[in-house]
């Protein structure tokens, strides 16, 4: 897992295998209280009324 934190988001980067990488904007404050780190296990949680592809 990679984080990477921004003035008030920040961008963490789970590798789900495969060569697949799922990337979240979650509030620093998320960050803090989950207390994410490099190299962490997490598990993402997708919900999404709509999702768009492209090719």
């Amino acid at each position: 897992m990679a984080v990477v934190k921004g003035q008030t988001t920040g961008h963490v980067h789970i590798d789900i295998g495969g060569g697949v990488t799922i990337h979240a904007s979650i509030t620093n404050e998320a960050i803090d209280d989950l207390a994410l780190k490099v190299g962490d296990d997490a598990v993402a949680v997708i919900k999404a009324s709509d999702v768009m592809l492209g090719k």
